[in-house]
């Protein structure tokens, strides 16, 4: 038989589609072409199957070598498509049997002496050939988080000759088992910072609710030190969640590490990062640092730093849950439900209002470094305060403050009555929700009034006042949204006329 079809996947976004590839020898003077659009990484697979070929001792075939990567209209890239090329040579060759290709996804890179190398989009490959019902050969060190997928059939193989003797049926492969996987992770423990207790209370009611933050001080308060211990008294993830943070990782170009199962993604961003690197890009499009911070938290310190295009690139993604990438030849779109809190100076020199320094900045310098930070984007933020300089008292006195856990035990007790009450945090509350479970009393009702011309709040502003307000009151253990929920909420937006 001169025609072998071997199963593979190809990576669009957190997506890997099937790709078939067909090899076809055929008559005339020795040549190897590989078409079906390719990029520069797949073209160079004839060196290399050839070379791994050679070595393992099979016969590299002096035909006319064509490689169709079906569809033809999908890009490939990277070496993933080394190993099914060289299996569908070997069938096509008469080598190994073809009807022992059935049942079989194929992917991975190919060294010259034969060996398989990692490969990019493991777990995302093995969610797609776990519904196909295949089993799927792949190198050993993406195993770990290929199992990831509960249900597939993963077979690791180290060299080619393993998957060769597999296919022939002289020495099987066995199916990799996942390990356990680790009861939890280790995360910086508020109990590490002095003072700031109106800060721990904001951090609290946005943990319980999903919300966004932006904090404003002078230098040394503490601001990164309480981003930093931010994931740690979030929700843990449900097994959905985490499984939709290891793909979007898996087809980084970082990878993901089976070892962090279940941890939530804490993004910290330089503020020299393009508006590429936040929101994802390239030829063939990679999630960038918005979508790697989905389920988690990304941290922006230095707000105003960032490029203008950067921080209006975080609107709709805040509102919507996702980056949508255009580009030539293909439209990607990843998940991007993350949390953001950011941090940011009061001044440019940073210490207006602190007492351990003299600012000299002029107001208008004041307003056109806030002014960096658009309305719009200010507007979708749900909580802003102020972390001034911690007192001298807090910080000479010995002893821990509350820990991280005390704070995520009141937390997961807020987002549990979430769960029951409407299935999803309250920042995903709609407009019809809000208006169902988000009634408010009479004293309540006339404080947002209050608030909606003195503040003079938005319709989005508004809403989100009543979607902390939902929080507070969840955190307090009440069904109903009483007077002082409203003020507290009412008090997170009483920074917005500064931006």
């Amino acid at each position: 038989m001169s025609l072998a079809t071997v199963a593979s996947r190809a990576l669009a976004g957190i997506d890997a589609p099937e790709v078939a590839v067909e090899v076809h020898l055929g008559p005339g003077l020795p040549s190897f072409t590989i078409v079906g659009l390719p990029d520069t990484e797949v073209r160079e697979a004839k060196d290399r199957v050839r070379a791994a070929l050679n070595h393992t001792q099979f016969e590299f075939p002096a035909r006319r070598i064509t490689v169709n990567l079906a569809p033809a209209d999908l890009p490939k890239d990277s070496g993933r498509f080394d190993l099914p090329i060289a299996i569908g040579i070997l069938a096509a060759s008469g080598q190994i049997a073809p009807e022992a290709l059935a049942g079989h996804e194929f992917a991975g890179e190919l060294s010259l002496t034969g060996e398989l190398r990692p490969v990019r989009g493991a777990l995302a490959m093995a969610l797609q050939a776990r519904a196909s019902a295949r089993a799927f050969v792949l190198p050993a060190d993406n195993a770990p988080q290929a199992a990831l997928a509960d249900g597939a059939h993963v077979l690791p193989a180290r060299t080619l000759l393993e998957v060769v003797a597999h296919l022939c049926g002289e020495a099987p492969l066995p199916r990799f088992e996942a390990p356990a996987r680790a009861p939890g992770h280790v995360y910086p423990d508020f109990s590490e910072v002095k003072g700031q207790p109106q800060a721990k209370r904001a951090l609290e009611v946005a943990a319980a609710g999903g919300h966004s933050v932006l904090m404003i001080g002078p230098p040394g308060t503490g601001k990164s030190m309480l981003a930093a211990r931010f994931p740690g008294i979030l929700p843990p993830m449900s097994e959905s969640e985490a499984l939709e943070v290891a793909a979007i990782h898996s087809v980084s170009a970082a990878g993901f590490e089976a070892a962090r199962w279940g941890e939530r993604p804490y993004r910290s961003p330089h503020h020299s990062a393009s508006g590429a690197a936040m929101v994802g890009g390239g030829q063939l499009p990679r999630p960038g640092e918005i979508s790697l911070a989905h389920r988690g938290v990304l941290f922006m310190d230095e707000l105003p730093e960032f490029d203008r295009d950067v921080l209006e690139s975080l609107r709709e993604p805040l509102e919507s849950g996702k980056v949508s990438i255009s580009r030539a030849l293909r439209q990607s779109q990843f998940p991007a439900r993350f949390q953001l809190v950011a941090a940011m100076n009061p001044c440019p020199c940073g210490h207006c209002g602190s007492p351990v320094g003299r600012c000299r900045c002029t107001p208008d310098r004041i307003a056109r470094y806030r002014g960096r930070v658009s309305g719009p984007l200010a507007d979708r933020i749900d909580i802003k305060l102020e972390v001034p300089a911690p007192r001298d008292a807090d910080l000479l006195t010995p002893g821990a403050t509350e820990s991280s856990e005390a704070i995520r035990k009141r937390v997961l007790g807020a987002h549990q009555r979430q769960l029951e009450r409407q299935g999803m945090p309250n920042v995903l509350l709609g407009t019809r929700e809000i208006d169902r479970l988000c009634v408010t009393s009479k004293e309540g009702d006339q404080l947002l009034r209050h608030a909606l011309a003195r503040l003079m709040l938005s319709a989005r502003a508004y809403h989100r006042v009543l979607r902390v307000a939902r929080t507070i009151a969840d955190l307090a253990g009440e069904a109903a949204i009483a007077a002082a929920h409203i003020a507290e909420a009412i008090q997170y937006r009483r920074l917005d006329a500064s931006f």
